[in-house]
Parts: structure tokens; sequence; C-alpha cells
């Protein structure tokens, strides 16, 4: 952990030393021996899976690897332990921790939400049509649940009062308790909305998604619809070893995206089916409605703040004390 004591004022500064770096200087500067990369169960790990099964990472490492972290424990153990130095992380997450002085930045965003309300209820197609129905909502108290509260607010709904939730540890459990009829509706992420469709269909039921959260968001802020939840965060000891190696490995993800998005049939999953326990048809299908990007941070800065705004109202209290500055985009 000995990365991780450094003052804000050198983290600062070292990364911008080192992305400062003359593209002739960086091109000069040895490979990476083993490049590990950490995703999460969700949209944004497919490009990384992608990029790494077509090793369009061989001109920047001699070995490249793709993980999925399972839960946001496993990821901040992961983040705190060093063990994770290049990983897709909850964008609401890497602003909290970079304002409490962890040496974490946000190199892009990855997608621009992936967030659904999944039913087989037709009565449901608003987020004012959850009032007085049973919802499951995965991960409490990080992004898709922050996220909804502030929709359910926004719409005069009162939480316990006027609806009844049931919190589940992940999106595919939250789907799992749908298909079982504990619930009348579940908050999923991509690819679990596509799971659950998949499975009822199988099953002779009929689910479907019901409420696009990114473009009900969309409608609370009057502004855009998207959702930056997650992307490429970089731990200062990757800057300090690596920096150099950083906007080419920025520039495979944006052409992996570019490959999934153009042809999600033809993607290559090969890893992706291992790291995120699903098939490979299941995930080619959930990757129309991932919303999949590849934004620099500082382009997608605008959205982000849109979102960590709504989600920090009134204190800031859940982002340490108010929205990150110039220095968490790289």
């Amino acid at each position: 952990m000995t990365c991780f004591h450094l003052t804000r004022r050198s983290i600062l500064a070292g990364a911008a030393a080192s992305l400062a770096l003359p593209a002739i200087a960086r091109a000069n500067i040895g490979r990476i021996e083993a490049l590990g990369l950490w995703g999460p169960p969700a949209g944004p790990s497919i490009t990384l899976s992608h990029a790494v099964a077509q090793d369009m990472f061989k001109g920047i490492a001699t070995e490249a690897t793709m993980n999925a972290w399972r839960t946001p424990d496993e990821l901040r153990a992961g983040l705190t332990s060093g063990q994770m130095l290049l990983s897709v992380v909850p964008i609401q997450a890497a602003a909290r921790l970079y304002n409490k002085g962890f040496p974490i930045r946000l190199a892009n965003v990855m997608t621009n939400g992936l967030l659904y309300i999944l039913t087989g209820n037709d009565s449901i197609n608003s987020i004012s049509d959850l009032k007085g129905k049973h919802v499951a909502v995965p991960f409490r108290g990080d992004v898709p649940e922050i996220i909804f509260g502030q929709l359910l607010t926004h719409h005069g709904i009162e939480a316990e009062a006027d609806i009844k939730l049931t919190y589940a540890g992940t999106p595919i459990e939250a789907m799992q308790l749908l298909l079982a009829g504990r619930v009348d509706a579940a908050l999923t992420a991509e690819p679990a909305s596509t799971a659950g469709i998949t499975m009822a269909k199988q099953a002779g039921k009929a689910l479907r998604r019901a409420i696009n959260l990114q473009e009900a968001f969309g409608e609370m802020t009057a502004g855009s619809a998207a959702l930056p939840q997650a992307g490429l965060a970089v731990m200062q000891g990757f800057l300090d070893s690596h920096g150099d190696a950083l906007p080419a490995i920025l520039d495979v993800i944006a052409a992996a995206t570019a490959e999934v998005l153009a042809d999600p049939a033809a993607a290559n999953l090969s890893i992706a089916t291992k790291q995120l326990g699903m098939p490979a048809p299941l995930l080619a299908g959930s990757i129309p409605h991932s919303n999949l990007v590849a934004r620099p941070a500082v382009e997608a800065r605008g959205d982000v703040e849109q979102m960590l705004t709504a989600m920090g109202a009134p204190d800031f209290a859940n982002l340490g004390g108010g929205l990150p500055n110039d220095g968490f985009y790289l």
C-alpha cells in the first residue's frame, strides 16, 4: 500500500507530468509486462474482454488479462489493497474516493447508463406507476439504488410508505426475485436485464424493460438522458509506473467499443462468458441496451457532473462533500 500515502499535490503533479510527455517520448518507453484490467459484472466488461480476447493490447503489453469484480465491497478492497490499478468503477464511488484524498483518477466513461426496471406487470410503464408496488433493488447505498431513490423522490414516492423495497446483493439476485414472483418489478443492469428476459421466456413467462432509467433521469434533470455510471479509473501507482501508456490503452478501448457496437454478434466474448458467468448469445444480446461508449473523462465531465449533482443533493455527503475538482478528470 505504499503508493497510497502520497499527498494530493504530489498525486496530481505526478500524473500531470507523466501525461505531459511528448508523444515521441511516450512511444519510446518500454512495454508493460502484465497489464491487468478489472471490470464489473456489467456491460463495460464486455468491451474490455473483447479487447483482451482479440489481443488488441499486444502493442502495449506482453500479456493482458481481464477479471471481473463481483460486488462494490470487492472493488473497494481491490482498490485499497493495490490489486486493482486499472478498473472500471462506478463514477460516484471514484469521485467519493478522490474527494477523500485517495489517489484515483477518471480516464474515461464506458457506459451512458444500463439501468432498467424489469417487470411482467402491464400497468408499470413509468416511475409513478411503481407507487404501491414491491420492487427488488440491488447494491444498496451504491449508484443504482441512489439514482432510483432520487427518481422516487422526484415523483413524490416515499420509500416504505408508498412503495415496498426488497434489497438484493446484485442485479442478478434482484432479477431472480422477480422471476420467482416475490416482487412486482426489479431494478436491474445489463446484462442482468437481458438474462431475466431470456430466462422468463424459457419458462413461458414475459418480462420487459418497462422503464429506461436513463430516460427517466433525463426527464428529472431536464438534461441529457445519459447516466455515465462507470468509467475506467486509474490508480496513481499505475500512473507512476506506466502513465505513458495510458493514451494508447484508451485508444484500444475506444477501438474495441466501436467493434463491439458495430457487430455485437461478432464480439469476441470468450473471456466475458467466463468472467461474467453468462453465455455468449445472452451477452451479445445485452450490448444494444448497454449504452457502451468510450468518452474521454474531460469530454464527459458535463454529464458526469449532472449525474453527481443529482445523486449528491442536498449536501453531497455521499460524494465526500462536493463535486470532484479538475484533477479528477484525466
